[in-house]
């Protein structure tokens, strides 16, 4: 394997986790002002103090980590409950999915970027990582938590999109600059606002503490770098990132769409290179071999994200023109 690519991956992986964590703060942003009225920029300043808070103490992770999953099956509940009162033309959605009238690159980009782009799809790993769950005799452990992982982001992009397309299809016209807040507030009035709201401001505060946490991970070592080192990085990640995200003059909405693209590009350099070790150094996998079956769907899915990020570099570039 060439000398060095472990680095340039680690750089990459920065890279973009610093434009996915700028998302993850305008996505604070967004959700404070939609749960409490708050400008965007303020609102993303202030979460991203609490993030560093949060990451501080121990405790205050555990129990926001908590919260949150009770949080994100409200999330689903809620949206499942705009899904089926708005009404989404499920029939014609079927239809675009075999057959689309028009085909978005850089969409699709985007909402792949967005759910395993960047530090998203090592993040579980690194997690794995920190409890002890590795080697081969955890596969079936983490295969089945990888698999439920995907199984339930799916449902519950699935459930959004027929969501806000129920809205739209009603002859609502959205805000641009707070498109899925918006569409929640004409479905569910007031109330399905706030509750969004605030389930769009915790996803994103964990957001922004798994994005910092990953991409310092990939540029520290676990035995040669001291915690309090480790530690500082990442406070001083989320600290870049919310001075960026202030600085910019983008909207927030922009910024998340940006966010997903890019690490839509980055992310055939990653998958390639594991995809190199599955097809070729099984001596870095402690012997275990993937199933041939599955290292051909992985290839042919990499083919796909490579055609995607080709085609989307160009459309990532106008978003700032």
């Amino acid at each position: 394997m060439a000398p060095g690519l472990g680095w340039v991956m680690a750089a990459l992986l920065v890279v973009g986790g610093l434009v996915f964590n700028v998302g993850n703060v305008s996505g604070a942003g967004l959700g404070t002002d939609a749960m409490l009225g708050l400008d965007p920029k303020i609102g993303g300043a202030i979460s991203a103090v609490i993030a560093i808070g949060i990451f501080l103490s121990r405790r205050a992770g555990v129990a926001v980590d908590r919260i949150v999953v009770v949080l994100g099956a409200l999330m689903i509940l809620l949206t499942l409950y705009v899904a089926i009162t708005s009404g989404p033309p499920v029939g014609t959605a079927l239809k675009n999915v075999v057959l689309p009238e028009q085909v978005d690159v850089l969409a699709i980009t985007t909402l792949v970027g967005g759910t395993v782009g960047g530090y998203i799809v090592y993040a579980g790993a690194h997690r794995l990582l920190d409890s002890g769950v590795s080697g081969v005799r955890h596969v079936r452990d983490i295969t089945r938590g990888s698999v439920t992982g995907v199984i339930v982001t799916g449902i519950m992009r699935i459930v959004l999109f027929l969501a806000i397309l129920g809205v739209v299809a009603g002859g609502a016209k959205l805000d641009p600059a707070r498109q899925a807040a918006n569409a929640f507030e004409i479905a569910a009035g007031e109330v399905g606002l706030r509750i969004f709201g605030i389930v769009l401001w915790a996803a994103a505060i964990t957001s922004v503490i798994g994005a910092s946490y990953t991409s310092v991970s990939f540029i520290t070592s676990r035995t040669r770098t001291s915690d309090r080192t480790r530690t500082m990085l990442v406070v001083a990640f989320i600290a870049v990132s919310t001075i960026v995200f202030v600085a910019a003059g983008t909207a927030p909405a922009t910024l998340l769409v940006f966010a997903g693209a890019f690490n839509g590009v980055l992310l055939p350099v990653g998958i390639g290179i594991l995809l190199y070790v599955g097809w070729r150094r099984t001596d870095l996998l402690q012997g275990y071999h993937y199933p041939k079956w599955l290292l051909t769907i992985g290839t042919l899915a990499w083919l796909v994200t490579l055609y995607l990020a080709v085609r989307s570099i160009g459309p990532v570039i106008d978003l700032f023109k």
